[in-house]
């Protein structure tokens, strides 16, 4: 707890986990609805003058969608504060050269890649790409499965937005698809599968990026034992844990100690209690 507290003293910006930690969502309507203290937290952050992003493995809307959504919901948080997988696939791609890339997903996947400025292709023909891109794909299809696994013979690398089994929602665990996805296609086709959403660096960095401030000086919140807690620790963070989603107090317990969060709140109310009597008061 002692070196949470110093450490908190040191904060230049935050990273919150979406689905779980700030929101619940409805798996039907896709509407948010923030959890107690998120809205306050964001907020009093502002006031502060320390950036917060919003890093999901969602793709079932894009970045500026999601956005929307979270004000709806009452969250102060801008078009430019949400990162999902495909922002961080899009600087990925970006950086190796991929200038096509199949897309097993809807706009959310997508639409980042093409806005920078790569040719996306859908799971349909005989089309030449660089990469296969798996999503939110509840539309899949044995024939998408065919022309995906026919791409990676062909040479393009499978990337996953996200090998999660669940993500929590209002109605409790709900399965992802991209996991179910790549496994069918990985089987089929022996290839490797990297992730470009949480746990991965990638992600990681396409929302310090957005924080403009050094990875040491960051605080990553979220509610999956498997996601941010150990993508903090990768990166050098502070990993804090909340137990309003995936995980609870409990949930953290088997992990070996240096890979347990430095500080567990039961949400983010609590944790906006903690920043009010660790820092002095703004002038």
């Amino acid at each position: 707890m002692d070196e949470a507290v110093e450490r908190l003293r040191r904060l230049r910006g935050v990273v919150f986990d979406m689905d779980g930690t700030l929101v619940l969502g409805d798996p039907r309507t896709f509407e948010l609805t923030p959890l107690p203290g998120a809205a306050e937290l964001l907020g009093w952050l502002s006031t502060r003058g320390i950036p917060a992003v919003v890093l999901t493995n969602g793709t079932t809307a894009t970045p500026q969608e999601y956005a929307a959504g979270l004000r709806a919901g009452g969250l102060p948080i801008g078009d430019g504060d949400v990162v999902t997988p495909a922002v961080a696939a899009a600087e990925v791609f970006t950086r190796r050269g991929y200038r096509r890339v199949m897309v097993l997903g809807g706009c959310g996947a997508a639409a980042p890649l093409a806005e920078a400025g790569i040719e996306v292709v859908p799971p349909a023909g005989n089309p030449a790409a660089d990469a296969v891109l798996v999503g939110w794909y509840r539309e899949f299809t044995l024939d998408a499965l065919e022309v995906a696994c026919h791409a990676v013979w062909a040479g393009a690398r499978l990337y996953s937005a996200s090998e999660s089994v669940y993500f929590a929602t209002a109605d409790g665990r709900a399965i992802g698809t991209s996991r179910a996805i790549t496994a069918m296609i990985r089987s089929v086709t022996g290839c490797e599968v990297h992730v470009v959403g949480k746990p991965s660096m990638d992600a990681l960095r396409a929302a310090r990026r957005r924080l403009g401030v050094p990875l040491r000086d960051i605080a990553v919140v979220g509610d999956d034992p498997a996601l941010e807690v150990p993508m903090a620790h990768r990166g050098g963070c502070l990993a804090i844990a909340v137990g309003t989603g995936i995980g609870d107090a409990t949930s953290f317990a088997h992990l070996p100690p240096r890979r347990r969060p430095h500080l567990t709140v039961t949400g983010v109310h609590q944790l906006l209690e903690i920043l009010q009597a660790t820092l002095p008061p703004s002038p």
